[in-house]
């Protein structure tokens, strides 16, 4: 198993993308440890996930919540060997009608939210260890109505050239995941009414070249391999898991 003895922190652990990686982690023999806001899913997610698995409360835009976070994986496991920091938010609409209230919270939490995950995971990560970030395939194409939750993305995918960079001392990796469109519950929590969903994911499916929309099981794949010593020579990268959206 490639993730044998490792200890893990996944934000945005309780659903999607996030949750299916846990699970991954899980079968691959790591412990993990998946922080959440919904107490529901929280609950759910615990459930689903076992033994291997502590669930937290935390919301990655709040600095003492991630204190307090740290604080928890300090005293019951002592360190890390791998953080992905995945929590995220989705919120469409178009520069002009985009509020200042839209963008801060956008901001906080897919950049400033990940940026310090990241951070103060530092003192924690063992050297040799991993660091995986979830970007965005918005970025690459320039698709109307997504400039703020796109902008956040393009800024993880800086932060992830630049910190695999400095961690290079420590032999700590740090690489992206990409995914295009997945079937998953923030394809659902756009702030858009239902129909506009449905329409733009039937736009969407016209789009793909392997016509099918991906799964949170390939992505939570992929998120393994860049955490996992099969990837040791492998840093600073974007690994896209959409199906050849963005290159074909």
């Amino acid at each position: 198993m490639k993730l044998e003895g490792k200890t893990a922190l996944i934000t945005g652990g309780t659903s999607g993308i996030g949750l299916a990686t846990a699970q991954e982690f899980i079968r691959e023999g790591a412990k993990v440890v998946v922080t959440g806001r919904t107490p529901d899913r929280l609950a759910q997610a615990a459930e689903v996930l076992g033994p291997n698995a502590t669930v937290v409360s935390a919301d990655v835009s709040k600095s003492d919540e991630l204190d307090e976070l740290f604080k928890q994986v300090r005293e019951k496991h002592g360190h890390l060997d791998v953080v992905f920091a995945n929590a995220g938010i989705a919120k469409l609409g178009p520069v002009e009608s985009t509020t200042e209230e839209v963008v801060d919270e956008l901001f906080n939490t897919n950049f400033r939210g990940n940026y310090f995950t990241a951070q103060k995971a530092l003192p924690l990560l063992k050297d040799s260890g991993a660091i995986v970030f979830t970007t965005s395939w918005f970025v690459e194409v320039g698709i109307a109505g997504t400039s703020a939750v796109s902008a956040t993305k393009a800024a993880l995918r800086s932060l992830t050239r630049t910190l695999a960079t400095e961690l290079l001392p420590r032999n700590i990796r740090v690489n992206a995941v990409s995914p295009g469109v997945i079937e998953s519950p923030l394809f659902g929590k756009l702030g858009l009414p239902e129909e506009t969903v449905q329409a733009i994911g039937k736009s969407l499916l016209q789009q793909m070249p392997m016509q099918r929309f991906g799964t949170v099981e390939e992505v939570a794949k992929a998120v393994a391999f860049l955490a996992s010593d099969d990837a040791s020579y492998i840093t600073g990268v974007e690994l896209a898991v959409d199906g050849g959206r963005t290159q074909l």
